[in-house]
């Protein structure tokens, strides 16, 4: 069983539907502490640093077990994007989408011990329609607060699909965690069977 670095739904979820046994432990650390050394990176190269850490922090206190770290941030029209603090901010957020493209940097790390035995990123980009302020309102009425908790206020599995008119990428990555490479990842290991 591996220890999953997180408290997101949605990855616990894929883990769980591709038969994958886990134990969830959420990391415990300053994730804006760690990006301001980061600030020369590609997002991509953030969000997987940023899983490597969660992993690492998780794997300290677990001796032995392998730790699965993920991360997902958001870049908009050249801004970096992090959860909405506050439904007003969600709103914001959702304004400033509408009718651009939204990268979606999403990525996962296998750390055991003090060692990342694996890490890697993917991308995907999604096609804002013009979202219109009577839609948000309605939308933020029926997902907040849950996507209080999702970078990008959206959760692809519900409601959220109504901001798109067009997905490029990987499902998974969407979903918040590169699950494919993942479970490459965890065959290489032996922690699945080949």
């Amino acid at each position: 069983m591996i220890v999953l670095a997180s408290k997101s739904a949605s990855r616990r979820a894929m883990l769980d539907a591709a038969g994958v046994a886990h134990e969830a432990i959420p990391a415990s650390l300053d994730e804006r502490a760690l990006e301001a050394g980061l600030a020369d990176c590609t997002p991509g190269e953030i969000a997987e640093a940023l899983s490597v850490a969660k992993a690492q922090a998780v794997a300290n206190i677990h001796a032995g077990r392998l730790v699965l770290g993920s991360d997902s941030l958001v870049m908009c029209g050249g801004q970096r994007f992090d959860k909405p603090e506050s439904r007003m901010q969600a709103a914001e957020h959702l304004r400033f989408f509408s009718g651009k493209v939204m990268e979606l940097h999403s990525a996962a790390a296998l750390v055991r011990d003090d060692t990342c035995e694996w890490s890697a990123a993917s991308l995907a980009r999604l096609h804002v329609r013009e979202l219109s302020e009577g839609f948000i309102e309605r939308y933020l009425d029926a997902e907040w607060p849950e996507v209080g908790h999702c970078v990008g206020v959206f959760r692809i599995e519900g409601l959220g699909v109504q901001l798109f008119e067009r997905i490029e990428g990987d499902h998974f990555t969407v979903l918040g965690m590169p699950l494919l490479g993942v479970l490459g990842a965890l065959r290489e290991l032996g922690e699945l069977p080949s």
